[in-house]
């Protein structure tokens, strides 16, 4: 390890439940809502129609703009609505729903493409592209954006492995159960930024799988290389990650590509080897149900779109006394309130929690420790970034980079006074980014009404 990274902090890890737990597909659901934003950047529109046949791997919503990722029928069967469902951000936002005809069929276009070996750069990005391939470890970042504007400015790929936080097993068991996927994505990879060796990142609580990456690696002749960091939160953030391998340092504002890093999820490049080498879309993934409320935690194979209440049935339902479920992690995770929601492109986890775990008071209170500016791996202020929210000092709040928090929670867990930080700057985000949006609509508009006026 090059240079440990600032703050953070050592929670249990919880993942004893699913770890030694192999990988099972999920009993297929009767129906699947595939949400047309299902990654950052802008929403996909919908190509089907109520009534139209779709088959597994079928687009069923094209991107609609360069940040953006297309969305593919995880079932074969019947459009039967195309209309605002509930998303897993607690929203509506406009689905295409498809009812299971059981059947699997896939769509007959899905082919390897000829020669992957000797394909350009340019067409391996549009086949990353096509296949609707995002960050998987939950960021969901277009990644043919990520690769389109990295190639001849990175000299470092990274493969994140670490899956820091608790509870998480899915991307653990992909690594011992799918090596060669993973491992033929590195090699695409390492051939896309011209790289002699790509870093494996992975934590030492998963050494069994870094033993099978090392075996399969020397095996293969692989250009890659497994890196062995210490078990600590967040390790797994795109910027502490750098800093860990490399010793480099993210400027603030910046992305890994201005120090000439580019970071992928360890499930993203086995998505990257499927599209490449097989002509495979993203329809499944791994998810890990876990938690105490969870009565048989295991690990899940899924289509994309399938409720929520799908996997937790499949785990034999949950405790009675479940008070929180989440989707993501303890750190990082957002609530659910139905059941209904359905799973997308970066759910590595769905958990579920009843005992005493809660840890939330009726009435929290700073008492200026300053705990929580120690465990901070921005090293920002959040005690005083939480009082300008509170307050509504956007301009203060900015000036202090709340723009920069990655929301890992770090700060929220290690607070002996219980604020609701990371609650607090997402909603200081949001503020921030629509008093800009509205800043920016009113100088066009005036500026519009100044040219008319001008004309006339």
């Amino acid at each position: 390890m090059a240079q440990a990274f600032f703050g953070g902090i050592h929670p249990s890890d919880h993942k004893a439940a699913t770890n030694k737990k192999p990988i099972e597909t999920l009993p297929p659901p009767a129906h699947v809502v595939i949400p047309m934003s299902l990654h950052i950047g802008a929403p996909c529109k919908p190509c089907v129609a109520v009534g139209d046949y779709v088959t597994v791997g079928q687009q069923v919503g094209e991107a609609a703009a360069f940040v953006s990722a297309p969305v593919h029928a995880s079932i074969s069967g019947r459009v039967t609505a195309v209309e605002p469902r509930l998303h897993f951000s607690g929203v509506p936002v406009m689905s295409v729903v498809i009812e299971n005809d059981f059947s699997d069929t896939p769509c007959p276009s899905i082919r390897p493409p000829a020669n992957p070996d000797s394909l350009p750069a340019e067409q391996i990005t549009e086949l990353v592209k096509n296949a609707g391939i995002v960050g998987m470890g939950g960021a969901t970042f277009p990644t043919h954006v990520k690769i389109a504007s990295g190639i001849g400015k990175v000299d470092t790929v990274i493969i994140n492995a670490c899956e820091c936080e608790p509870y998480i097993t899915s991307d653990h068991r992909t690594l011992l159960e799918y090596p060669d996927e993973v491992l033929g994505g590195v090699k695409v990879l390492a051939r896309l930024f011209g790289v002699d060796k790509v870093h494996i990142a992975i934590e030492d609580n998963k050494l069994n799988a870094a033993e099978m990456l090392r075996l399969k690696i020397e095996e293969e002749k692989a250009p890659a290389e497994v890196n062995i960091l210490h078990t600590r939160y967040p390790q797994g953030a795109e910027k502490q990650l750098c800093q860990s391998i490399t010793g480099r340092q993210v400027p603030p504002g910046a992305l890994p590509a201005a120090i000439g890093c580019a970071v992928f999820n360890a499930v993203t490049a086995a998505a990257i080897y499927q599209a490449v080498y097989q002509g495979r879309p993203v329809t499944h993934r791994v998810v890990t149900v876990s938690g105490s409320g969870v009565k048989e935690p295991r690990n899940l194979y899924c289509p994309i779109g399938t409720p929520i209440c799908e996997l937790l049935d499949a785990c034999g339902g949950v405790d009675k006394k479940t008070f929180k479920i989440l989707m993501g992690g303890p750190m990082m995770g957002h609530a659910q309130y139905d059941m209904d929601a359905p799973i997308g492109k970066g759910t590595n986890a769905i958990l579920a929690f009843c005992k005493d775990e809660e840890r939330t008071v009726e009435h929290p209170a700073c008492i200026r420790c300053g705990k929580c500016m120690s465990v901070c791996p921005m090293r920002l202020q959040p005690v005083f970034m939480y009082q300008y929210e509170r307050a509504g000092m956007l301009r203060e709040l900015e000036a202090a980079n709340v723009l920069d928090c990655i929301e890992c929670g770090a700060c929220t867990y290690i607070c002996p006074g219980r604020l609701h930080l990371v609650q607090s700057f997402r909603a200081g985000k949001q503020r921030i980014n629509n008093a800009k949006a509205a800043a920016k609509a009113a100088a066009e508009a005036a500026a519009k009404a100044a040219e008319e006026k001008k004309e006339a």
